[in-house]
Parts: C-alpha cells; structure tokens; sequence
C-alpha cells in the first residue's frame, strides 16, 4: 500500500465517521521528537582521585 492508497483510505474512514456515527475527527500535527542531550560519564573514584592529585601537584610546582 503507498502514501495516496493510504491516504484515501484515511480519508474515507474519516468521512465515514463523520457521516455515520456523527464523530469528529480532529488531526494534529506530529509531536516533535525529544532533543537529545550529550550523554555524560560520571567519573569514577579513581577519575576523581587522579585529578586531585594533578591539582596537588600543580599546587606544589607554584
């Protein structure tokens, strides 16, 4: 089945609901999709520990 099979099947369905069972058909556009954000890695203790030292080390140069 393509797009305009589909299509005139939609709106047929829809014209059928209207008439018939006295509906009302109300069409929305699509919702956008989520923006995705850059996903983080939480550092890790031993991540934590090593720039701490390089900290402590930078301290002792000064």
């Amino acid at each position: 089945m393509d797009k305009a099979a589909l299509r005139e099947q939609l709106e047929r369905d829809a014209k059928r609901f209207t008439e018939i069972y006295g509906g009302e058909v109300v069409t929305y556009a699509a919702a956008p999709k989520p923006e995705r954000k850059a996903w983080k890695r939480k550092p890790s203790l031993r991540d934590l520990a090593y720039t701490e030292e390089l900290r402590k080390i930078e301290q002792q140069k000064e």
